[in-house]
């Protein structure tokens, strides 16, 4: 404590006369920071590099810009795309049997390979100048969200070539004649490509590489050529058992000099033919019961012209930066749409199931238990969906933010977890009976492929998410750092004093913003919104100014020290990642019309994020160093104590309604997805049975009052309804209706059931 308020006395002296705080202030501090800047490898700094910020950026100022989140125009669709959407992409749906995919054929079928190359499934990013389809990115996120609510496994086939793959980076990076020889094949399917990054050695760590390529000449295609030498080993490669042309990443050295005086040049990527000479693809993994189709494979000995690297030799040695650059906006739409289209699929099904199937005379949504869940399940699922539509809509503008595409890949992903497990819940012993009946099984057993791709949600929380956000987004840490980093060290001086004074003029005011908005709750912040959202919006503006003085008042007490804090760093991510999410909400609402029938998910929305950021931000202050300096901004920020609770319990009934009634907003929460009343069809036979009960529902509130006046017997069977029949109680159209509604719900509720023989064979009983 006695360090801080010393510390602070100084800036206070010091800041008002340049001699004095350059001397007292700015100079120790320099020469300390610069001694304890942690090494940053190249990798790492082109991650940092990758993508730009947007409202990320603003939510760490601790005074957010709300003009530029209203000024977003809502995530919309070309009447083309629509029109897609709701032809090739409704057609392919039905096309899919998952458990035929999954448990016959361990694959797509033919027909469906053969529909989706046609149709230019491939080509969705793809230029039409190409043969492409030229979607944006709302477009593909609709239509990953809808193939994922139908199968798991024909989502990612189509998902993996427009999101980090050969097309992306042939965009970005690609020379001319490579975009005009691959582009058009690989639009119509011609080419199947696949990415061939991660190997048993190297994961996430890119900088323990093993895979190489040296420079040298050799014969190739009759005539000696400047080319490449490549070894490699790589695993988990979606696409990879089937692909035509790899994307492979490796390191490049040149010990001859044949192209400078460097040796080490770093990791590129370059597009292989698997027909090469010397490349492998070896047999399929299988990953958790999933048909798509994923492997290894592997060269040796591999020589390759060097016009075959992404961009030819002028992006020698940038292939991390091209990567990271990808990844910033892919990572923000495949994974996110798939994680939506699952959660808008349980609550759906799982919550028409809970209003078909019944225990004790009720419907088990009728009971307090289930109906938290369930309450859960809509108000987590409109979350995940603002995000997604909040974030596409951003990315349709130009913006490419990497610290937000890392926030919703692994937000939604765990949403997704939390959802389809709740929805086995509330399934019980259905969901756990594998078999064509059974539609969320499959989906429960595939949750880890999500958490696991495109950034381990481990790593992606603890590293990524606040570490590349602090520098980032952070309005002062990047122009410190290149500071810190330059090499006269007069000007270096000089320039860290320039922006240290804006620093601490920052920190203060949101040390003096902080206080009062946490004596004042932030009632007299002034922010959009009208009586239903307004404290939503100033509650977030505290949040905010919260989190930019925690994060400042870390970064100076742990300096560079705090990159290996994970559990801080990963306490802070969550306090953005929940402030962001509370955001799109509040933007999705408006941009739907502020549909009043809505409120109850907003609130809820809202109320779960601003409580969550809560939690773990004042998680961090027990986590700092000097703790009695960290409870004084613990009590600054809350000096009135907690202000935010969980969502409150008034909530878990409408919620739970909403789900058990056919609505207009069960309808908007779940749209989007693949709905149909196929009777041969798992979801179909839910889907009729929930419109049939809900039919049926006043004709059994007759046959209740009447067990009450003591003129029926309990039951719900044929005998009842013909008792009641004959006594007047309800009509023949009634009886049918009853009839037909009971019908329903036994077919809707089966479970599948199989011989031994076809269990040890896969080949289900029809």
């Amino acid at each position: 404590m006695s360090e801080f308020i010393l510390f602070f006395i100084i800036v206070m002296i010091s800041v008002g006369f340049a001699p004095i705080r350059r001397n007292l202030l700015t100079r120790p501090l320099f020469n300390k920071m610069r001694k304890s800047l942690p090494s940053m490898s190249q990798t790492e700094r082109e991650a940092l590099e990758a993508g730009d910020t947007w409202w990320d950026a603003e939510l760490f100022t601790g005074k957010p810009d709300w003009q530029k989140l209203q000024d977003l125009p809502a995530a919309s669709l070309s009447q083309t795309e629509q029109d897609f959407i709701e032809g090739p992409v409704e057609e392919l749906c039905a096309m899919l049997d998952d458990w035929d995919i999954t448990y016959k054929r361990r694959d797509l079928p033919p027909e469906v390979w053969d529909f989706i190359k046609q149709n230019k499934f491939c080509g969705i990013i793809i230029p039409k100048q190409y043969g492409g389809l030229e979607f944006g990115d709302y477009a593909h996120s609709q239509i990953v969200m809808k193939i994922s609510s139908r199968s798991a496994s024909a989502a990612v086939t189509v998902m993996v070539p427009n999101s980090l793959g050969p097309a992306k980076l042939l965009l970005a990076y690609g020379s001319e004649q490579q975009k005009n020889h691959y582009l058009p094949r690989l639009a119509v399917g011609t080419e199947i490509p696949a990415f061939a990054l991660t190997g048993p050695q190297a994961g996430s760590d890119a900088g323990a590489m093993p895979d190489t390529g040296i420079l040298c000449h050799a014969e190739f295609a009759g005539k000696e050529q400047l080319g490449i030498r490549l070894n490699w080993e790589k695993r988990y490669i979606t696409l990879g058992p089937v692909a035509t042309v790899l994307g492979l990443a490796f390191k490049l050295y040149d010990p001859e000099h044949l192209l400078g005086d460097q040796e080490e040049l770093g990791i590129t990527v370059a597009l292989i033919p698997t027909g090469t000479a010397g490349v492998s693809i070896g047999k399929r993994h299988f990953p958790l019961d999933s048909a798509f189709q994923n492997g290894p494979n592997w060269g040796k000995d591999v020589f390759i012209p060097i016009d075959w690297i992404i961009g030819g030799a002028d992006q020698v040695g940038q292939g991390w930066k091209m990567l990271m650059e990808c990844l910033s906006t892919g990572r923000a739409i495949s994974l996110p749409a798939l994680s939506v289209g699952a959660a808008k699929f349980v609550c759906r099904n799982s919550g028409a199931y809970a209003r078909v199937r019944t225990q004790f005379n009720l419907p088990i949504g009728a009971f307090e238990g289930i109906e938290e869940v369930l309450a859960r399940m809509a108000g987590t699922t409109y979350l995940m969906d603002a995000a997604r539509e909040v974030t596409c809509a951003a990315l349709d503008e130009g913006h490419k933010p990497s610290v937000i595409s890392a926030i919703i890949k692994y937000q939604l992903t765990e949403g997704m977890r939390r959802v389809i497990n709740d929805g086995m819940d509330i399934q019980g012993g259905s969901g756990i009976c594998l078999g064509p009946s059974n539609y969320i099984g499959r989906l429960y057993q595939t949750i880890p492929v999500g958490i696991t791709v495109e950034g381990a949600n481990i790593l992606t929380r603890t590293m990524m998410i606040f570490g590349q956000g602090a520098v980032r987004c952070h309005p002062f840490i990047q122009s410190e750092m290149a500071a810190l980093n330059e090499v006269d060290k007069h000007k270096a001086l000089k320039d860290f004093d320039a922006v240290l004074i804006k620093h601490i003029g920052f920190f203060m005011t949101n040390f003096g913003r902080g206080f009062w908005f946490g004596l004042s709750n932030a009632r007299f912040s002034a922010t959009p919104g009208d009586e239903n959202t307004r404290r939503y919006y100033q509650q977030l503006a505290r949040m905010s100014t919260s989190f930019a003085l925690t994060a400042d008042f870390a970064l100076l007490t742990l300096g560079g020290s705090l990159k290996r804090k994970e559990r801080i760093s990963g306490r802070f991510a969550d306090v953005l990642s929940h402030l962001y999410l509370c955001s799109c909400a509040l933007k999705h609402f408006a941009d739907q019309g502020s549909q009043t029938d809505d409120l109850a998910l907003l609130n809820w929305a809202c109320q779960y994020s601003l409580y969550h950021a809560q939690q773990s931000l004042l998680a961090v202050f027990s986590l700092l160093p000097m703790r009695t300096s960290a409870l004084l901004i613990r009590t600054v920020l809350f000096p009135l104590g907690k202000p935010f609770a969980p969502p409150q319990d008034a909530l878990v009934g409408q919620l739970a309604q909403q789900l058990l009634n056919d609505s207009p907003v069960r309808d908007r929460l779940t749209a989007g997805i693949y709905i149909n009343d196929n009777p041969k069809d798992a979801t179909g036979r839910i889907e009729i049975a929930f419109k049939a009960v809900l039919l049926a529902a006043p004709v059994e509130a007759k046959l209740h009052a009447a067990v009450k006046q003591g003129q029926l017997e309990k039951g719900y069977s044929e005998s009842i309804f013909k008792s009641a029949l004959d006594k007047n109680i309800i009509t023949q159209a009634e009886v049918d209706i009853l009839t037909a509604a009971d019908e329903a719900r036994s077919e809707a509720i089966r479970v599948d059931y199989f011989d031994a023989e076809e269990l040890t064979g896969g080949v289900s009983k029809n």
